[in-house]
């Protein structure tokens, strides 16, 4: 039986993850702090036989090595989360991305040497693309960051470090490692609570209250449903020519926020008002925004079958009901 170590397992993609592991059979350790990930996210799988849950923080040296040893596959999701937590703790933001990346590494290399494979994929973000001016975005082109004087630049900066660390090992040390550079991924159990768009939209909507829309609306994004983005990166991890890349992972149809908003109230049959709000006012005077975040496809479609299944309506019919329910 194949075992599997999912960090930041009880966080949104992290359990949706754990839950398709183990469907597959393997046996699943998952790891989380509960910082920002909730054991209610794994209320469906918290009794399987084969899931082991450990309650800590992968900033711990030797809960590490522990939880590496013995492993098959490793799932390094664990980082900050959102844009709101982001801007506000950029110092936590830092620390909680890249010290966890270089235990992971330093633990994979260590069993590397006794002769044992462990094959990791480390979850990146659109972020990492920072202002780059192209109308989409390819995994070889330009990181274009913003100033060290913007702490919303600090998540971007710090999981491009991660990216450079891992991609370094899998040079130097020929560790399999792969990494998934995720663009919006969106689906049930995700908390509006950390700035994330479509579940505040969803909730709002549900509730009656105002969508609020920051600055104009107009900035593009593309929305994937956590099923296919899951989906992709089990493909990508039992294939060996993914090792040693960056894969974008994503949906590439655009929609402007504003849209979403209305496309939200529409399908919620909702009363809804859409209201704007400056980044301003939802931040602080030093945010800034990406204006269009959309991903080139061709290097994960040419490695595993398109994952992507769901559209837009049905991603946002998926939240709009998961919502209803209370989960």
């Amino acid at each position: 039986m194949r075992k599997s170590l999912v960090t930041g397992g009880a966080g949104f993609i992290g359990s949706h993850l754990a839950e398709a592991l183990l469907a597959r059979g393997d046996s699943v350790t998952v790891v989380d702090d509960i910082s920002t990930g909730a054991m209610g996210n794994l209320s469906a799988i918290l009794d399987h036989p084969q899931l082991s849950f450990v309650e800590g923080t992968v900033e711990d040296a030797s809960l590490v090595e522990q939880l590496v040893a013995g492993q098959d596959q490793v799932y390094h999701l664990a980082a900050a989360v959102g844009v709101a937590l982001i801007a506000r703790q950029p110092i936590e933001t830092i620390q909680r991305n890249i010290h966890p990346t270089q235990l992971i590494l330093a633990e994979a290399r260590k069993r590397h040497e006794r002769g044992e494979t462990v094959r990791t994929f480390f979850a990146s973000t659109s972020e990492v693309y920072g202002k780059n001016p192209k109308e989409t975005w390819c995994e070889e082109d330009d990181l274009v960051l913003g100033a060290t004087t913007r702490p919303r630049w600090s998540y971007g900066a710090s999981k491009a470090i991660d990216e450079f660390l891992a991609l370094a090992c899998w040079r130097q040390y020929q560790l399999p490692v792969i990494v998934g550079r995720f663009f919006n991924v969106v689906g049930p159990r995700q908390s509006g609570s950390y700035g994330m768009v479509l579940p505040r939209f969803v909730e709002a909507a549900v509730a009656g209250k105002p969508l609020v829309v920051h600055d104009d609306g107009q900035q593009i994004r593309c929305f994937a449903h956590v099923d296919d983005v899951i989906r992709a990166v089990l493909g990508l991890m039992e294939t060996d020519q993914a090792v040693g890349q960056v894969i974008n992972i994503g949906s590439d149809q655009p929609v402007s926020i504003l849209g979403l908003a209305e496309l939200v109230v529409q399908l919620a049959g909702s009363e809804s008002q859409i209201t704007f709000q400056s980044y301003t006012d939802a931040y602080d005077a030093d945010f800034e925004d990406i204006r269009r975040r959309v991903p080139e496809l061709g290097r994960l479609k040419s490695l595993i079958d398109d994952p992507i299944e769901h559209d837009l309506e049905s991603i946002i019919r998926d939240v709009i009901a998961a919502c209803r329910q209370g989960s």
